[in-house]
């Protein structure tokens, strides 16, 4: 039996080491760029896919290399520590929300057709789930798919739908039984961006996450092919519930990324503001606030590297995972918060890079899935198996 891969992996290592050249080199330079473009183009898919780290968690039968949820994890904190949570979201989404829906459940057609580029950087790759009035809970999805003679047809409306303006391909979930309970009545599909009866209407400027593009995607009796369907019909809900373990997983290693650079870049802020005859960091209560949140991003981080072991032996650890969720995600806004606070007036500023991750960092509690949406999950479990 092959012994399961770690994060002291030697394959692992040099994957951190890689990614952190790559984006030090490929994504810094250009996120402010990308900011103020609101998208992140191909180009930076291409430069990340050319190193292979587009296909972490991808097979290797399908060009990726398969080393699973750790190196998903170590991708997610390095990108993410860039400081552009923008960037990091669309990549992500494109790398572990979306693309994956086709690695573990796409015909073998469907794989070679869409993996290849997606895998490149040439194909970017989307998920669109949420509706205006079906978010965290997905039994109130509206939007249908309904077979005809050529294939299937959809009707509704999908929003939040990341890396729709400029993306190429994108997961869309449509009920395709509406008699059925959603359990058992919601389907996934491969949805191409010029795709008949589609129309993508970019969304309004968000709070942050500004080189991430969103857009409403409307259905009006778009035309798709009869082998557009992803995976079994009716089957798309357990697959979204699915791919969410390793969605939360990754979304936790964000906010360890980015409160990693924030915590960082205020450390040296303040050893170099001069303040009541020395510098910030002489001040014991600077210290001490930086000292607790370090503490806890430790302990953060600890949480998120140990679910991600689990998640590679194959265990359950749906309630990790929810645990992971949460609590990253509010760590993070309160390292946010101190960070700014501790950088006075410069870190309101719109040039300050904490003032970009603040706004970045706020989606980490509401993004695939709220955290009020987890501490239930986790009350759950602890409701029926007590603190193990």
């Amino acid at each position: 039996m092959t012994p399961p891969i770690t994060f002291d992996d030697p394959r692992i290592v040099q994957l951190r080491e890689t990614a952190r050249r790559e984006i030090r080199e490929h994504i810094e330079p250009y996120g402010a760029a990308w900011e103020t473009a609101g998208t992140t183009p191909h180009a930076a898919y291409r430069a990340l896919g050319a190193k292979g780290l587009l296909g972490l968690c991808h097979a290797e039968t399908d060009g990726g290399s398969g080393l699973g949820p750790i190196a998903s994890v170590v991708f997610a904190e390095e990108i993410s520590a860039s400081s552009y949570g923008g960037v990091a979201e669309a990549v992500l989404i494109h790398t572990d929300m979306s693309s994956t829906h086709i690695g573990h459940r796409g015909t073998e057609v469907q794989r070679r057709r869409y993996l290849p580029g997606i895998l490149r950087g040439d194909l970017i790759c989307g998920i669109a789930v949420s509706e205006p009035e079906a978010g965290s809970d997905l039994a109130s999805m509206r939007t249908t798919a309904r077979r005809d003679g050529r294939g299937w047809v959809i009707d509704g409306m999908k929003t939040y739908a990341t890396n729709a303006v400029h993306g190429d391909v994108m997961i869309v979930a449509a009920r395709t039984d509406m008699q059925a309970k959603a359990t058992r009545g919601i389907s996934l599909f491969i949805v191409e961006r010029n795709t008949p009866g589609l129309e993508i209407r970019p969304m309004a400027r968000k709070l942050g996450l500004h080189s991430s593009d969103i857009a409403d995607m409307v259905f009006t009796g778009a035309q798709l092919p009869a082998d557009a369907l992803l995976g079994e019909e009716n089957r798309g809900f357990h697959a979204i519930l699915e791919n969410f373990q390793n969605e939360r997983l990754v979304l936790g290693a964000m906010a360890v990324g980015l409160a990693r650079r924030a915590l960082e870049s205020t450390l040296t802020y303040v050893k170099s503001r001069k303040a009541f005859g020395g510098t910030l960091w002489d001040l014991q209560a600077t210290r001490l606030r930086l000292a607790m949140l370090a503490a806890r991003h430790k302990a953060v981080t600890a949480l998120v590297r140990d679910t991600a072991v689990r998640a590679a032996l194959g265990q359950d650890c749906v309630r990790e995972v929810s645990m992971v969720k949460a609590l990253a995600g509010e760590t993070v806004q309160d390292v946010m918060r101190e960070c700014l606070q501790l950088h006075g007036g410069a870190g309101y500023m719109a040039d300050c890079p904490v003032e970009r991750m603040t706004r970045d960092a706020r989606i980490l509690s509401i993004g695939g899935g709220a955290t009020e949406v987890m501490l239930e999950e986790i009350a759950k479990r602890l409701n029926e198996e007590g603190f193990q």
